[in-house]
């Protein structure tokens, strides 16, 4: 999965620190990322921005320590419109997953979380004054009335819905990944994840489920979530009555037709390839 970088290590605590040349400056417009062209996923680096503000006349901009991944560090800045680095394009944070080294795209995906959170919390949600930053957490607060605001994660459910040797695959509605899918869906306020798992198994396809476990969990910066995995088993009917706002199709997938999966990033791509290899390892035996 996108996390599985070992021997590598994504470090997340906060600290305070200024970039060294090889330090990688990480720059967001809108829902696209600066990235060097070529098949390569790679970063401009402070050197280069250094560099592009000299020639141009300009200091360079700040910047606020992110992580590291391996002896690489992880700073987040911003790029005046009209400098326009040789060599380097925005692409769309959709096109990154594609890309090579892993911990890149991980890289890329947790940055570009944190970017959201701190380009979202400018300013007091309680009272309006400007956030400050903390000079030892990784929070923002008020100076005024005293606020605290951390980064926003939201926990999401992932659900594998067994019927024996069939799951339950789904495409999304409206949505640019057009690839199989599993059910899928947030914790609300109030419930468990496991209550979850049925709500949503019941909104989006009108079935209900029965023994309920745990699988794994997946950060997926993306959308700012933490995945939950869980695996299930049809309780019932197997008839399909589909939320046609949230799916554009779910259907019973034998596991000889599981798709293979050409990224191994996501946690609802494994889950299939675990249900997938389950039955071939029980038939090879």
């Amino acid at each position: 999965m996108i996390q599985d970088i070992l021997p590598l290590h994504l470090q997340n605590q906060y600290e305070k620190k200024q970039p060294d040349d090889t330090s990688y400056m990480m720059i967001y417009r809108e829902n696209k990322i600066l990235v060097r062209e070529g098949e390569t996923l790679a970063f401009l680096t402070y050197r280069e921005l250094r560099e592009i503000c000299e020639t141009a006349g300009e200091m360079a901009p700040q910047s606020i320590y992110l992580f590291s991944v391996g002896e690489e560090t992880y700073f987040l800045t911003e790029l005046p419109e009209h400098l326009t680095p040789e060599g380097y394009c925005f692409e769309k944070m959709f096109a990154v997953r594609s890309g090579k080294p892993k911990e890149h795209i991980l890289a890329a995906a947790t940055a570009w979380h944190l970017y959201e959170w701190y380009r979202d919390n400018r300013f007091c949600g309680r009272c309006g004054q400007k956030l400050m930053h903390n000079g030892t957490l990784r929070m923002l607060f008020c100076p005024a009335c005293g606020n605290q605001v951390f980064p926003k994660i939201a926990p999401a459910v992932i659900v594998g819905v067994t019927d024996g040797e069939y799951i339950l695959m789904t495409t999304y509605a409206n949505r640019e990944y057009k690839r199989y899918a599993l059910i899928a869906g947030f914790t609300e306020i109030g419930e468990t994840a496991e209550e979850t798992v049925m709500r949503e198994v019941q909104e989006e396809v009108g079935l209900k489920v029965k023994n309920i476990h745990y699988y794994k969990s997946q950060p997926w910066g993306f959308d700012q979530n933490l995945l939950l995995g869980y695996f299930c088993e049809l309780d019932g009917e197997r008839d399909i009555v589909l939320d046609t706002g949230e799916l554009a199709t779910a259907e019973w997938v034998h596991y000889s037709d599981v798709p293979e999966d050409p990224e191994g990033l996501s946690l609802t791509r494994e889950m299939m390839s675990v249900f997938q290899q389950k039955f071939l390892s029980e038939k090879m035996s």
